[in-house]
């Protein structure tokens, strides 16, 4: 099967959605299907032996620095006329992925949506309230295009259909349990996130630093806990340079980004991972972390407790409350059996949740677009006919 991939995000950003992204493209290679991705910024120009087209972008300033917004090329009705795809893919369609699913109308080619980012909280936390509603009818307005909508958790689901999105279906949950595994553990890098007391104790958090991970929530949490309790942020952000601030003279250290055997080091080598976030799709961090035999204490909000089961995996708190994460904190440090207990849950949890299985379910997905495309096609009215370029029907044998 031909895939045309449009994506908000990818390498070498890191994050959730392009984590689940790569690890998708590495198993449709390995499965003998052909990719090409379109996605903003500088990003590799091939990936797992695919064409990775560069879509001119500007950074979304003052906001988000991090993110490029992508902005429509030429280059891509080049690319998608040469490929000619069985299906379009729009990875949370809101500037280029939007642009991908105009473009598979204009082409009449059959479309799957994905949605990982709770786009319209985002907007609310970082002080963007006049666009939140036009963002959220206009992510449901781009989604009902597609004939298979996909979401990374059960919670997910339901808010999709809550916002009027159609065709909702779950996309697995997928983690790596070989390069994530309690084995990592490394005194070396516990001397690092501890500041050289590797004998305390550590919480770690994994991911970005931004308004909408409630980090702040943190910083009371560690003025309740006792001296010997540290706390390590791997990863950056926007929010960065204001948490190191609001932070300065506890016992916490700012890593910055880690990757590969040094990221899954520092999973391992904690005690506790904390997740306070109340706007995850999924939490693709704490399904890393388990994987690594560390247990996560999250907030009951979101995707998260489609990730972590309470009790068995981690333990989950009241969203935004203190006192709540604070007794969750405390009770898996001071209980070395329940520790042990939620590690091997947690580790035993993941091992039934690889990329492949997931990937198997992706292509599942593009399957049913297609047919659903095609058995209920009518041929171009006159506005595809005068604005559109259709394509010459190519349908895939199905498996």
């Amino acid at each position: 099967m031909r895939i045309a991939v449009f994506t908000e995000v990818f390498l070498p950003k890191v994050d959730g959605v392009v984590t689940r992204l790569v690890r998708s493209l590495e198993q449709l290679q390995e499965m003998g299907h052909e990719v090409v991705v379109f996605a903003p910024g500088r990003p590799p120009e091939s990936f797992a032996g695919f064409e990775v087209v560069r879509v001119r972008a500007v950074p979304f300033r003052p906001w988000y620095p991090e993110l490029s917004v992508g902005m429509p090329t030429p280059e891509i009705a080049r690319v998608m006329e040469r490929f000619h795809p069985h299906v379009v893919h729009a990875v949370n369609p809101v500037w280029l992925a939007a642009y991908g699913t105009m473009s598979a109308r204009r082409r009449d080619l059959p479309l799957v949506g994905s949605f990982h980012t709770d786009v319209p909280s985002y907007t609310q936390r970082l002080g963007l309230d006049w666009i939140t509603h036009t963002t959220s009818r206009w992510i449901t307005w781009m989604h009902n295009f597609s004939q298979v909508n996909l979401c990374t958790s059960r919670q997910m689901v339901q808010r999709a259909k809550s916002a009027g999105i159609r065709n909702v279906q779950l996309w697995p949950k997928a983690v790596d349990t070989v390069s994530y595994h309690p084995g990592n553990a490394d005194r070396s890098m516990r001397e690092r996130l501890t500041a050289g007391n590797p004998d305390d104790r550590l919480l770690v958090y994994v991911g970005r630093l931004s308004k909408e991970k409630d980090l702040d929530l943190l910083r009371p949490l560690m003025d309740r806990l006792p001296d010997d309790v540290r706390l390590a942020f791997v990863g950056s952000g926007p929010h960065r340079e204001e948490l190191e601030r609001e932070f300065a003279g506890t016992r916490t250290v700012f890593t910055g980004y880690m990757s590969g055997e040094e990221l899954a080091a520092a999973y391992a080598s904690a005690d506790l991972f904390v997740f306070p976030s109340t706007t995850e799709t999924l939490g693709l961090v704490a399904l890393e972390s388990m994987a690594s035999g560390v247990p996560v204490v999250g907030a009951r909000a979101g995707g998260i407790p489609f990730a972590v089961r309470d009790g068995v995996s981690g333990l989950l708190h009241e969203p935004g409350s203190v006192d709540d994460l604070t007794a969750k904190v405390l009770r898996v440090l001071e209980d070395p059996h329940l520790r042990g207990r939620l590690s091997a849950g947690g580790r035993a949890d993941t091992e039934d949740h690889g990329w492949r299985a997931a990937t198997e379910a992706l292509v599942v997905a593009y399957e049913e677009a297609v047919e659903r495309y095609w058995s209920d096609h009518r041929p171009p009215g006159w506005r595809m006919a005068l604005f559109g370029r259709p394509m010459p029907p190519a349908r895939p044998p199905l498996s």
